[in-house]
């Protein structure tokens, strides 16, 4: 029952087809914006980028996490973190037009605004154009490397009744990979949306924006797996058991993202630094405090207390509808943490929510999509010849 893997679900198909006509279709809107409003352009793309490459790269943290763990309960959505690191690819093309905006997203990039203020100067060996797209290299390079491999070893797997020897091959080198993740995401981060604003710095922001990118690729995960829990092979093996643990893991994230997200607001505020604290003020006034609220609500509050319920945990179509919750509201993060900077003062930062700011996301997203469920459909959507799939699918209580 566990062998009968190789065909791809129509689901998938239709997947597939959705989001490429999303996708076109926003692409489309998102280009038509460029010509408009140049600017505005570039930071709504980023809003978009950082989504979708924080479910692409969280998605490689995840699976790392899998192999280091050996849970029996992650397997069921191993293919499809699998399939999300292979999409890394793709946001190393769509980071061109980050590459070509610079100048239109960062003032460090100006040589006439490092040179009127004393603080960037001491910066600029740091945020320097060729430094910075130097960086990204090295991110990328780490970030394929590792998804290559592990998915070389997993596609093995399938090929080999024996497997122990590739299962701790994943597992020896997820261990200094994790290491090299929580590195590059953090610099990652730094540069992407921490240097929109020059002068502020928190050295927390990499581990919160770690976390938020795991559970954006975890939300994903959960919404795709309980999409296929119906098809085969998922079907004749998918226990409640398996909803209740993704919905704990779930919470997990919640919980550890509300905790150093107000651990830093926490110290930044009591500290109240000349470099630091006009970023928060900026997000607590002009119309921005309510979005600010709004997250503490539903990025925190909401999903916290429903999580907390089993039999919610257990229900699919609640667990899913909380999951694309996760999803919408992390979108809400990314524009809470972008757009204040597009229109900033020194303290204050006026509500603006431009049209492209929705745009731009979904059509990264939905052209995203369409090659994640491309790439998902090209393997088995279970893991042959795993020696924790006995374990995952036949635990010893429900």
């Amino acid at each position: 029952m566990i062998q009968r893997m190789e065909a791809a679900p129509p689901e998938l198909g239709r997947l597939r087809n959705v989001a490429l006509i999303v996708g076109i279709i926003g692409a489309a809107l998102t280009a038509l914006g460029a010509v408009l409003d140049t600017r505005q352009f570039f930071f709504s793309y980023l809003i978009g980028y950082v989504l979708w490459t924080g479910v692409a790269v969280g998605s490689l943290g995840l699976l790392m996490v899998h192999h280091v763990a050996g849970g029996a309960w992650t397997l069921v959505i191993r293919r499809i973190l699998e399939a999300a690191t292979r999409t890394i690819p793709l946001m190393l093309v769509l980071f061109i037009p980050i590459a070509f905006g610079i100048h239109q997203l960062y003032e460090w990039s100006h040589e006439e605004a490092m040179a009127a203020n004393e603080l960037l100067q001491h910066k600029a060996p740091y945020l320097n154009v060729s430094f910075f797209l130097a960086r990204f290299a090295v991110y990328f390079i780490v970030w394929l490397v590792l998804a290559y491999l592990l998915n070389k070893w997993s596609a093995e797997q399938d090929a080999q009744a024996e497997t122990r020897a590739l299962e701790g091959r994943m597992q020896r080198i997820s261990g200094p990979g994790l290491i090299l993740f929580f590195l590059t995401v953090t610099f990652a981060v730094f540069d992407l949306i921490m240097s929109l604003d020059p002068e502020w710095y928190s050295t927390i922001f990499g581990l919160i924006m770690a976390t938020a990118w795991g559970m954006s690729a975890f939300a994903f995960a959960v919404t795709i797996f309980i999409y296929l829990r119906q098809t085969e092979p998922l079907r004749a093996v998918v226990l409640p058991a398996h909803l209740h643990d993704l919905g704990k893991f779930m919470l997990m994230f919640v919980m550890l993202w509300s905790y150093l997200s107000f651990s830093q607001f926490l110290l930044i505020w009591s500290g109240n630094l000349p470099e630091e604290i006009p970023w928060y003020l900026r997000r607590m006034s002009g119309g921005w405090q309510y979005v600010s609220l709004g997250l503490v609500l539903f990025q925190f509050a909401f999903p916290f207390l429903l999580l907390l319920s089993r039999d919610i945990k257990r229900n699919p179509r609640r667990l899913v509808a909380i999951a694309l919750f996760l999803l919408a509201v992390r979108w809400l993060d990314v524009v809470w943490l972008v757009a204040p900077e597009a229109h900033r003062e020194e303290y204050r930062s006026a509500f603006h929510l431009h049209w492209l700011d929705l745009v731009a996301p979904l059509g990264i997203g939905g052209l995203w999509i369409a090659f994640f469920a491309w790439q998902l459909g090209r393997r088995p959507l279970l893991p042959r010849h795993d020696t924790l799939l006995e374990k995952a699918f036949h635990p010893a209580h429900h």
